[in-house]
């Protein structure tokens, strides 16, 4: 069954489709940026997550975490630092990160406007996170007060995100 998702609509039942990125439905949270997803909960990808994440300069675009499954980054637009393994790293447009299993990580918005990340991972049945305590992290508000394997323990001080596009729509590649 094909479809054609509709302007700020998720897909609502399984097979294949066509939407363009600036007709997807978006999430604004108020610390974590913008993002918009392919999938719902009706229609879940099983084996592969993929989304495009906004972040402001120093903004984070989730906790500094680690998971049992593999994970890539495309840096679409604009500038970011990738926090890894305790290091961090400046990222451009068209910088890729290839993140393996069980590597710390996570993304803070940098430079003079908005960054656009593709993100994408792979799914399991017995896919672990955890979330542990980083200094460097925690200087940009990226890490856990406690480590845990909880994603709901760790965002649980979070409001959660509302529907909405990212900050400076009008100034983002597919505007």
């Amino acid at each position: 069954m094909a479809s054609l998702a509709r302007k700020g609509q998720r897909v609502a039942e399984a097979g294949w489709f066509v939407v363009n990125v600036r007709d997807t439905a978006w999430q604004r949270h108020e610390v974590f940026g913008a993002g918009c997803g392919f999938e719902s909960r009706e229609a879940p990808f099983r084996q592969l997550g993929i989304n495009i994440s906004v972040v402001q300069p120093g903004e984070p675009l989730c906790l500094y975490h680690r998971e049992s499954n593999q994970e890539d980054f495309l840096v679409l637009f604009g500038e970011c630092r990738l926090l890894v393994e305790g290091e961090e790293r400046p990222l451009h447009a068209w910088d890729f990160f290839h993140c393996p299993p069980g590597m710390d990580h996570v993304f803070v918005g940098a430079g003079d406007g908005p960054c656009a990340i593709l993100a994408v991972g792979a799914r399991s049945e017995d896919e672990e996170i955890v979330y542990p305590v980083s200094e460097l992290a925690a200087r940009y508000g990226a890490s856990v007060e406690v480590e845990t394997p909880s994603p709901k323990e760790a965002y649980a001080r979070y409001e959660r995100p509302v529907d909405g596009r990212p900050d400076d729509w009008d100034s983002l590649p597919w505007a």
